[in-house]
């Protein structure tokens, strides 16, 4: 449940303590992580990953991205534990973003090497990220609803979800990842649609890029849990990025005094809009996992992201672009569509993907604190 006085100040409500807890199990020598440790995090992610039967493996360029991002405190918000003979043993981190406004989320990863569970590690290394949590939680300086997060794939290993429970962490909002196959295209065609209202869709370039950050802004502010992107934000965790999967939705001709006039528009729309910028009204970003390929048996696209901006829904946004990227996913040889979607999505894509052949072949849940 969130703190009972939402009133008080998050620092108040954060409860952080002023000396984080011991890391004492297993024997393991403990220091913060460097970048130069993209290789070894990267071999006990995957380890773990196969271990517990996770549906993705990853790669350098992506822990690079996770150790290279220009928000993170490496020196106070990552720890690593390492054996006598320097083997990565076992790692966590605390991360939060800089663009959260409305809600300020602290989130948890971590893991223990396969072969040292049952020795009080992961026991004691989740009592350290949770209390480094509240200590950025209580520092942020926003006096606004806070979350302690983490997401667990639904046949996590039991001692893993229990560990969350006994912590008081609960299951927030639950994800399905959704799949549908490309192999037949003459049995199973993808629609030809085109958005409505003299839109256009065109592939992503880089001169749509902070067009497409501001349409995500507007897109995603009334879904659950997220929060806006900083430039720096929408800008990073780009290393498996598709262009060529990827495209917009552009109204090249809007009516900018109804945008203006419309108190749901943000400033930084608002300011684009004046200073007669292209609009974005709906985007379809993509990646191309490889490494997964192996783990699923066959080749796919994933959508990353698809968004339309609230003004624009009901114009055929967002099965125009899925539908490109579907076919350029074809095009490319790849036998699948997936992406993964909050099940509670309150634009109605879940009945959108439904429509157009994906079914749920994982899922996932958010598990909370709520401050």
């Amino acid at each position: 449940m969130p703190h009972p006085d939402l009133l008080a100040p998050l620092a108040e409500r954060a409860a952080a303590p002023a000396v984080l807890p011991a890391l004492t199990a297993g024997g393991l020598t403990w220091r913060p992580a460097t970048p130069d440790d993209a290789q070894a995090l990267l071999d006990l992610r995957n380890l773990v990953a196969e271990a517990d039967h996770e549906p993705y493996r990853e790669t350098l360029p992506e822990i690079v991205e996770i150790l290279e991002a220009p928000w993170r405190d490496l020196g106070a918000d990552t720890v690593l534990g390492l054996d006598a003979a320097g083997r990565l043993c076992a790692y966590g981190y605390v991360e939060s973003m800089p663009g959260d406004t409305l809600l300020v989320r602290a989130f948890l990863w971590g893991a223990v090497h396969p072969e040292r569970r049952g020795e009080g590690i992961g026991r004691e290394l989740f009592a350290w990220q949770v209390a480094r949590a509240r200590q950025v939680l209580a520092a942020c300086g926003k006096d606004v609803p806070a979350r302690i997060a983490s997401f667990v794939e639904d046949d996590a290993p039991a001692a893993k979800v229990g560990l969350y429970e006994r912590a008081g962490f609960t299951p927030r909002r639950y994800y399905s990842d959704l799949e549908r196959d490309l192999r037949d295209l003459s049995a199973r065609p993808v629609p030809a649609v085109a958005p409505d209202g003299g839109l256009r869709l065109v592939p992503l370039g880089d001169e749509h890029d902070e067009a497409t950050r501001l349409a995500h802004n507007d897109a995603f502010r009334d879904h659950w849990g997220s929060q806006p992107m900083t430039p720096q934000q929408w800008r990073s965790g780009r290393s498996m990025y598709a262009p060529e999967w990827s495209f917009v939705v552009l109204d090249p001709a809007p009516d900018v005094d109804a945008l203006l006039a419309d108190p749901a528009t943000d400033a930084e729309t608002a300011a684009a809009l004046r200073a007669g910028e292209p609009l974005v009204v709906g985007y379809h970003i993509a990646s191309r996992y490889t490494e997964d390929f192996a783990v699923r048996g066959y080749p796919f696209g994933y959508t990353d992201i698809l968004g339309v901006r609230r003004a624009y829904r009901g114009r055929k946004v967002a099965v125009a672009l899925l539908a490109a990227g579907m076919r350029a996913f074809a095009a490319d040889g790849m036998a699948a569509a997936a992406l993964d979607v909050d099940t509670q999505n309150p634009s109605g894509a879940h009945g959108l993907y439904a429509s157009l052949g994906y079914t749920k072949r994982h899922g996932s849940r958010l598990l909370s604190i709520e401050l």
